[in-house]
């Protein structure tokens, strides 16, 4: 028994190393003598990371049309139609100044430091359930749409190994080495004060929905001063603006549109660029939104949103505005252009 010990039970019996030594492979220079030298092809299969400087890029292109088409295909069951996501799938598109924000959303023209690391992520883990499965051209052109959908590029955009590192994401510079070991390692391993750690100790905020702040002199005031300067100015005189009824109507076919615009208290640029203050504005009127060119020249000639602009707009995006990036076909009568426009007025104030 004791010539055919097992591992498990050396280890188990404190004889591991009895065991190591009558079971050990023939030693050879370099390694044990087990397994054999990777073919080739075994190593190409395998190595299939592609970094920030562009290096394991195969040979390829993609544009944003192939792009949207193949997104169609295999990523809006998820992601949706423009990134937005469906269900608790991961947004892809949009996010643009949340970082700083409570709620940051993270997507590849937010967040995303390299363009490489979406390349490798579609390539190696897309589309889901069927990894591996999309031609290098293919994963060009979805990368290409990713890009489209995030403001990054033009609708005419191809992208290719060639032109793949003049590309930047928004956010790359935000990115830095990690030196938690030169600088958290240090601070939380020194010897800890146990007293007489600060100079001073004072209430620098005070609760304002749960009385928990402990009493000091002059506290009650300090929360009176807060609670009247955060008291609402006096309701002015009621302005008639938009019908009620119209303004439910609007609100109730806006939600086609909030899948890429916002509006409202908070709202912030998306898909889409945020809608407050539309209604009178210059086009391309959102600070922070990436348009497209043509919206820039039509800011740039002076056009203003109004009932007319606006109604020929959403009847018609494609056709009153060409070779804009708007996707929706547009409304079916000018009624519910009607009920949108007195909406817009209504949440995102004139």
């Amino acid at each position: 028994m004791n010539k055919v010990i097992g591992l498990s039970a050396a280890l188990l019996m404190g004889g591991a190393s009895l065991a190591f030594a009558e079971n050990a492979a023939p030693s050879r220079d370099g390694g044990y003598g087990l397994g054999r030298t990777a073919l080739p092809e075994e190593i190409v299969a395998w190595d299939i990371d592609v970094r920030p400087d562009g290096q394991g890029l195969p040979v390829g292109a993609g544009d944003v049309f192939t792009g949207e088409e193949l997104w169609i295909d295999y990523c809006a069951a998820c992601h949706g139609d423009f990134g937005e996501a469906v269900d608790r799938w991961p947004v892809i598109a949009g996010g643009f100044g949340t970082l700083d924000g409570e709620d940051p959303v993270k997507t590849v023209g937010s967040y995303w430091p390299y363009l490489s690391t979406v390349w490798d992520y579609v390539h190696r883990a897309m589309p889901y359930g069927n990894a591996q499965s999309l031609t290098a051209d293919e994963v060009y052109a979805i990368v290409a749409y990713i890009m489209y959908s995030n403001n990054l590029v033009d609708d005419d955009f191809e992208l290719s190994n060639e032109n793949f590192l003049e590309v930047r994401l928004p956010n790359e510079e935000n990115f830095f080495m990690d030196d938690r070991a030169e600088v958290e390692l240090a601070e939380f391993s020194k010897e800890p004060c146990m007293e007489n750690c600060a100079e001073s100790v004072g209430i620098i905020k005070r609760a304002a929905v749960l009385d928990v702040t402990p009493e000091t002199e002059g506290g009650v005031a300090v929360v009176e001063m807060a609670s009247a300067e955060a008291a609402p100015e006096p309701a002015a005189a009621a302005d008639t603006g938009p019908d009620p009824a119209l303004v439910a109507a609007g609100e109730d076919l806006f939600r086609s549109c909030r899948s890429c615009h916002q509006i409202g208290e908070g709202a912030r640029n998306g898909a889409g660029p945020q809608l407050n203050g539309i209604y009178g504005a210059t086009f391309a009127h959102a600070d922070g939104f990436r348009y497209s060119p043509v919206f820039a020249a039509a800011r740039d000639e002076g056009r203003v949103w109004d009932d007319e602009a606006l109604t020929g707009y959403l009847m018609d995006p494609r056709g009153y505005l060409p070779n804009n990036r708007m996707a929706f076909r547009g409304l079916r009568d000018t009624a519910e252009a009607e009920a949108i426009i007195a909406y817009l007025r209504s949440a995102g104030g004139e």
